[in-house]
């Protein structure tokens, strides 16, 4: 297992590929955290209780979607200083990595517990599973540390190019929450709470595996005092790249709990038929997202090292990866959708298998314009660009709030189904428009640079 991998030289596609698989993997056996505890409390808790963790699901993604932008946004800084080859500077910056993500972890848990019973009531809840849904969550959010701590060691792997430790110690964690999402869950009878319990345990493994390894193998990603020196622009870069991630992930996430009070209102069915339809999206996503953060790697490298047309390369050779996915996506839409959401939901509800479907079809249909989408939002972000994809996001958050207060009400459902397919096309639109451009000014600058050089080589 190599400790790191430089992708600022060599084949573009293998660069990409190679790291990716791994990346792929990974959030193939995290998101089982999720799929299991959906799998198995829809089978042997019923619907209410599949409904109960539905309701959670957004609010869980918010603490997932906040740490993982922050650490990755730190991360993209260290990945910027290894494609430099500046090695002072990248322990620095893993240091304060460190402490940032120890301020992160106190902020998150106490805001999450305090504010959690009013967010739930604020969301339209269902008062027959408020109580499961509130257990499940602060289970979840009292041990939200170990989600930053993974996500932020994971992280620095994948800045330096090592995306195949964190995909090791991911399948253990995953396979051992399986196992303790059936015996909490149907041995145990511990219900919803025994389904948070595995997730954390679970979780918790994968922080102490990971750490070993970095202690092991990558000394140089491990804290120390003595890089903790005064740095105003180090801490600067840090904290504002890792704002500006976070906050992108967070107003998506906040968005998607808006939403999620849009399908609350629409009844337990409803839940249970988004919650499933939701799930079996995810796992199809994952290749997109996947190389959505392996382009902030690659560009954040190769942006370091002064390689900006190896850039604009390597995004082009990124989205046609996506568009290949995308057409995959549309067929098992076409074909399987409703196989797919009896497996994952267990119910035999005419309605929930309708609802799911339809939502599966128009989201999968447009992953073509969601590729474009993340794959340029993270090469800019790897580029130290922050505004447009923050904007980008802030796009998305207000169309979601213009689909929960007047699209749902009137078209129902369907006007949920095709709430994200609309936002992507705004969002892919103005991110990639930026991509554009600031990809020609930096061709424009290169080309200038090399004009004075060669003029001052003449003279």
């Amino acid at each position: 297992m190599n400790k790191t991998t430089s992708m600022t030289q060599g084949s573009i596609f293998k660069s990409l590929v190679y790291f990716s698989l791994p990346v792929l993997l990974g959030n193939i056996f995290q998101q089982l955290y999720n799929m299991a505890d959906t799998a198995i409390i829809g089978h042997y808790l019923g619907d209410e209780a599949l409904a109960a963790v539905g309701a959670a699901s957004p609010v869980y993604g918010l603490l997932i979607g906040l740490a993982y932008g922050l650490t990755n946004g730190f991360a993209v800084v260290i990945a910027r200083h290894y494609g430099a080859g500046d090695e002072k500077r990248l322990k620095r910056a893993v240091s304060i990595t460190y402490l940032l993500s120890a301020a992160v972890a106190l902020v998150l848990t106490v805001s999450g517990i305090v504010g959690l019973e009013p967010l739930m009531k604020a969301l339209s809840t269902p008062e027959d599973i408020f109580p499961q849904t509130d257990r499940y969550l602060r289970i979840i959010i009292t041990f939200s540390v170990l989600t930053i701590a993974y996500n932020m060691l994971a992280g620095m792997l994948r800045a330096v190019g090592n995306s195949k430790a964190p995909l090791l110690f991911l399948v253990i964690s995953a396979l051992l929450n399986v196992g303790l999402d059936i015996l909490f869950v149907r041995g145990l009878k511990m219900g919803v709470p025994g389904a948070a319990y595995a997730t954390v345990i679970s979780q918790g493994l994968s922080v102490l595996l990971c750490f070993i390894y970095v202690v092991k193998k990558c000394g140089f990603l491990v804290f120390k005092f003595s890089q903790l020196k005064p740095d105003k622009a180090m801490i600067s870069d840090l904290s504002l790249t890792g704002l500006s991630m976070g906050l992108m992930y967070a107003i998506v996430s906040v968005g998607s709990v808006i939403l999620q009070g849009a399908v609350n209102s629409l009844g337990t069915a409803t839940i249970t038929a988004h919650t499933a339809a939701r799930k079996i999206d995810e796992i199809f996503m994952m290749p997109l997202g996947t190389m959505a953060i392996s382009c902030a790697t690659y560009s954040s490298q190769n942006y370091g090292a002064g390689k900006t047309e190896r850039v604009k390369k390597g995004v082009i050779c990124a989205i046609l990866i996506t568009q290949v996915w995308s057409a995959v996506s549309v067929i098992f839409a076409l074909l399987l959708r409703r196989p797919m959401v009896i497996a994952i939901s267990g119910s035999s509800d005419s309605t929930v298998i309708s609802y799911a479907s339809r939502y599966l079809l128009w989201n999968m249909s447009f992953y073509f314009v969601l590729g474009v989408l993340v794959v340029t939002r993270t090469s800019l972000q790897g580029m130290g660009r922050k505004l447009v994809p923050i904007m980008g996001s802030v796009l998305e958050f207000v169309l979601k709030i213009v689909v929960s207060a007047w699209l749902a009400p009137r078209l129902g459902y369907f006007g949920v189904c095709i709430c994200e397919p609309m936002i992507w096309i705004f969002c892919a639109a103005l991110v990639g428009g930026d991509f554009v451009l600031i990809m020609k000014k930096l061709g424009q600058d290169k080309k200038k640079k090399r004009l004075l050089d060669n003029s001052g080589l003449k003279k």
